[in-house]
């Protein structure tokens, strides 16, 4: 019966999101069913076999391991640094500045070197194969959407940089939703140091499913995007997915990926050294922007908890003048809440508008109003700080069901936010200034197929529980 019951709920909160693309699409009657259909089908398989095939789910926790290794290697760099700060966890717990965004600084070092070393793009060519045979998308749309899964929202973009200016509109928003949709590999390591904190357990748990979740959101992020905005120019591949000489080939736009033809953007570095230093430069800049960033967004978030409670004391203040046996809202929801939430404040205005999303994905209901509060944090600012507000919860010792914190683990696994709009437009059309206009109109789109998308695993992820 709970299986039959999560099956209900799985196929219900597919429909459902399914239906908003539909219902958002540029033109209905363009959309590939067939590739929704692929799409679906290809996030059930990866899933079963991800977290219960034994023999891919061995690899799938081999290679989480060799991610949660690199913590104990930044631990040992963040040491010779810092010292005692990062060694005192009685004193200082688990201190984001000094522990999570080393992390950032050394794996984005680590992604360069791959890179350099040709490694990464094997990996990504394997997947973009496997996505341009069985989805039927062109060279770059594939090689992007593969490259989402390993790289992140500003960096895909450059391996397929050649071939920017002349994407479709509907391939352009397939980029930008599989970068909403998926994680970078540097923040991933750091997402997984935040969650586990010190205990190893708890690391390769999240180091699992997190890498579970940003790979299956990869189909997903293609078929939300290609229902929003199908593909229904005369120029099915702009650059037909053969390389650049082949753009302007009438014949060459239909063709699918070739083995050899068609290659990400090569790497500039001059050697080794020179790769380390690039990649450290580049996380060093990423590290710095994401605790700025949530230095400013932690303090806006409770500004606009105190201006919402104080509003709501001085309305209850002058409805009690009127009729002194009226509840104190406030404390009326504190209470309700089991203290989750201080009163109407802006997290518990997220918690009301985003509960019944958390239902639809399938979150147990004593949990979609936690959980819903989390989904508002992730799309209204992003999902570092629906994260960091994720590990403050289960540190102060909120029930949580398994199966809430696990479709949480997923469905907040994405860029897919309105920050990250701005971002990609500004990173793509830096190297695309043609596809400014087109990157503006499309922002919304992205953001709402990347929602999509993260909520989509979320409700697989959770049948699977």
């Amino acid at each position: 019966m709970t299986f039959a019951n999560d099956l209900f709920r799985a196929v219900l909160g597919l429909t459902i999101l399914l239906g908003v693309c539909y219902l958002l699409s540029k033109n209905r009657k363009a959309i590939n069913w067939k590739l929704v259909g692929i799409g679906v089908g290809m996030q059930f398989v990866l899933a079963f076999l991800m977290l219960k095939a034994k023999g891919v789910s061995y690899a799938i926790d081999l290679v989480a391991t060799g991610f949660r290794k690199t913590l104990e290697f930044t631990a040992a760099g963040s040491q010779f640094l810092f010292g005692s700060i990062v060694q005192d966890m009685d004193s200082f717990g688990y201190i984001f500045a000094f522990q999570v965004l080393p992390t950032i600084v050394f794996f984005s070092a680590l992604t360069a070197v791959l890179y350099y070393l040709g490694i990464l793009q094997k990996v990504v060519y394997g997947l973009a194969w496997l996505l341009s045979r069985t989805m039927g998308l062109s060279g770059p749309e594939s090689l992007a959407a593969a490259a989402n899964v390993f790289i992140g929202q500003t960096e895909a973009p450059l391996v397929v940089k050649p071939y920017l200016e002349k994407m479709t509109r509907s391939e352009l928003l397939c980029l930008m939703v599989g970068g909403m949709a998926t994680i970078a590999g540097s923040v991933y390591v750091a997402y997984v140091g935040m969650l586990g904190g010190g205990d190893e357990a708890t690391q390769q748990f999240f180091a699992r499913h997190l890498l579970t979740a940003s790979i299956i959101s990869a189909p997903a992020a293609i078929v939300c995007a290609k229902m929003l905005y199908p593909e229904d120019q005369e120029e099915l591949a702009a650059v037909a997915g053969n390389g650049p000489q082949d753009a302007d080939d009438p014949a060459a736009l239909k063709k699918p990926i070739k083995d050899k033809r068609l290659q990400m953007a090569a790497d500039d570095s001059n050697n080794f050294l020179d790769a380390i230093s690039k990649g450290t430069t580049d996380g060093l800049k990423l590290a710095v922007n994401v605790g700025a960033m949530l230095l400013v967004f932690t303090a806006m978030i409770y500004m606009m908890n105190v201006i919402f409670l104080g509003v709501t004391d001085l309305v209850n203040e002058g409805v009690a003048l009127i009729n002194p046996d009226v509840t104190d809202w406030n404390a009326a929801i504190a209470a309700a809440t089991d203290g989750r939430f201080e009163g109407f404040s802006f997290t518990y205005l997220l918690a009301l508008l985003f509960a019944p999303v958390a239902w639809i994905i399938g979150v147990p209901a004593q949990d979609i109003t936690t959980i819903g509060q989390l989904l508002g944090l992730k799309t209204v600012l992003n999902e570092f700080v629906a994260y960091e507000k994720f590990q403050a919860l289960r540190a102060m010792g909120t029930e949580l069901s398994p199966k809430a914190t696990l479709i949480a683990a997923y469905a907040l696994c994405g860029f897919a936010n309105f920050a990250s709009i701005g971002i990609q437009i500004g990173g793509i059309s830096a190297v695309a200034p043609g596809q400014r206009k087109n990157l503006t109109d499309l922002g919304i789109a992205s953001l709402i197929g990347g929602t999509i998308a993260c909520l989509m695993t979320g409700a697989i992820a959770g049948l699977f529980y």
